[in-house]
């Protein structure tokens, strides 16, 4: 039933999109704004002390700006209630995509599985816990197929005092972690078993620990032998690194992220390690659990590495590897201070005699053919004697020591940079860079979400750099930028691509192409 009532003078209610125990979710108007939103109003047991509470975990979701994240718009009081207003996504939970069409091929719930773990791994940057990953709480966009982890009403805020902190226990038991069931203290690695379980359900309909009553569920979940379904085909290592019983064995949110955006990307499956075990059955006697072999998850990303760059070569596609991390925006590395200006050059600014990218008719073996790239993509080779696929017309822009190339509307940019080899390894550098940027000082303004993670590019160890900042010094909004940085030949090469924060996807799959392309 839809109604009329108004919260806080400027959120018009309509129709009501779903209930929950811990609060109802509306779609609203922000009649001052012009725009649809949701507004979940909280139901509170214990008046003001919750009151408090739900707003201090409101204003902490707003701190996490991320793309696979709700945003939170505004935090408002009405007849002594919070009320939590967000962005209205145009779509439908996992679970009712499950329910309506089926389970999700591999690849798809890949995709899902990545964007969650990248939600996961920005929340808990700023040590929020989400403790309820499940279908339901997962959005799709119908328009533009965005992945959206939405409902944190129950999550572990700092400073704040949780829901099952005070005696009661709440989330979905299908989805907890042993440790949370067995009343244990429980970090972020909970959220990456619920991870796990939902892998599962996306392929399979439903989570591995289904059970007629709570006590079959708990029995499944904490005692049981593990059984992941058949389902899951090529996502049974990362699901086996998920569903582990102790959680310092758990694999990583940046891990689970790169294993799976690589598969979605390119179909190479990730591949399965002679040393990953089978998820083993809890001891009740309380012995020892076998050792995890070291190197396991070292082996794997390695092993996807070269699995998906030699698959992307020989099957003819260039929308490739993407081993999480990113981007050297804007700056040069610790030896060399960043430009004067990071505003995009306008059209006057461009030097008049840059020509426009040209197609090279006879690229280097290394680099696909031209009727291998994707659809709009052509070869451009450098006046510095380097190559790269990028999209068609954008524009060359040199400022040294600096090569740009950017779309024709200045939303995009592409960036290179040659220099000797400074101390340490290429992950040295980046992480050197990453630690900069968190500083008060830092190059980047609204500088978040950094995370540097190592890789191979061209047999040679790499580092790759992810993070979001606040954008050009002139406006144009947030910024996503992927960066790859990596020596060969006694020369340290640093590749970035640049992109809007809301077209993240674009960002990525043309950074996949021009790394998979790029030749020096």
């Amino acid at each position: 039933m839809g109604t009329d009532r108004v919260v806080a003078g400027r959120y018009r209610l309509g129709s009501r999109l779903g209930r929950g125990g811990m609060g109802t979710v509306w779609a609203a108007t922000d009649e001052l704004l012009h725009r649809e939103v949701a507004v979940k109003e909280l139901h509170l047991a214990d008046g003001e002390q919750s009151l408090e509470r739900a707003l201090r975990e409101a204003r902490g979701l707003a701190r996490i700006r991320h793309p696979n994240v709700v945003v939170v718009h505004d935090v408002v009081e009405e007849d002594g209630r919070p009320w939590i207003v967000m962005e209205l996504v145009d779509g439908r939970s996992l679970a009712e995509v499950l329910r309506e069409d089926g389970p999700l091929p591999p690849r798809e719930a890949a995709r899902v599985g990545a964007a969650v773990a990248g939600a996961l791994l920005a929340a808990h940057q700023h040590g929020i816990q989400h403790r309820d990953v499940k279908p339901a709480n997962v959005l799709l966009d119908r328009t533009t197929g965005r992945v959206v982890l939405t409902d944190f009403g129950i999550a572990r805020v700092p400073g704040s005092t949780t829901v099952s902190e005070t005696g009661a226990f709440v989330g979905s038991p299908e989805y907890t972690a042993p440790e949370r069931m067995e009343g244990k203290a429980a970090g972020p690695e909970s959220d990456l078993w619920s991870l796990g379980a939902l892998l599962c359900a996306a392929v399979d309909g439903h989570s591995p620990f289904r059970g007629e009553s709570i006590g079959e569920i708990v029995h499944a979940v904490a005692f049981a032998d593990i059984r992941p379904p058949e389902a899951v085909g090529p996502l049974l290592p990362v699901v086996q690194g998920l569903l582990e019983r102790d959680p310092a064995r758990r694999m990583a949110a940046a891990d689970v992220q790169t294993v799976l955006v690589a598969y979605a990307e390119t179909g190479a499956e990730p591949p399965t390690p002679p040393t990953v075990p089978a998820v083993p059955k809890a001891r009740a006697d309380g012995g020892e659990r076998p050792p995890r072999r070291a190197g396991r998850r070292r082996r794997l990303l390695a092993g996807l590495g070269a699995t998906v760059l030699i698959a992307a070569v020989a099957g003819g596609t260039a929308a490739l590897v993407v081993l999480r991390g990113s981007g050297s925006e804007d700056r040069g590395h610790a030896t060399t201070a960043p430009p004067t200006s990071t505003a995009p050059p306008t059209t006057t600014a461009l030097p008049t005699t840059t020509a426009p990218p040209t197609t090279t008719a006879s690229p280097s073996p290394t680099v696909p053919a031209p009727s291998a790239l994707p659809a709009g993509f052509r070869t451009v080779t450098d006046e510095h004697g380097w190559s790269v696929a990028l999209p068609d017309g954008w524009v060359r822009q040199e400022v040294p020591p600096r090569v740009y190339y950017w779309s024709a509307d200045h939303a995009f940019r592409f960036g290179e940079r040659v220099q000797p080899p400074g101390k340490g390894t290429a992950y040295d550098v980046m992480h050197g860079q990453d630690v900069a940027a968190r500083g008060a000082k830092g190059p980047y303004r609204g500088y978040r979400d950094g995370v540097v993670t190592r890789t191979t590019q061209n047999g040679e160890e790499a580092a790759l750099w992810e993070f979001t900042y606040d954008g050009f010094a002139d406006g144009g909004g947030p910024r996503r930028t992927f960066d790859l940085c990596w020596v060969q030949g006694g020369v340290m090469y640093d590749i970035w691509l640049s992109g809007p924060l809301d077209r993240t996807e674009k960002t990525r799959s043309d950074f996949d192409t021009a790394r998979l392309t790029f030749t020096p």
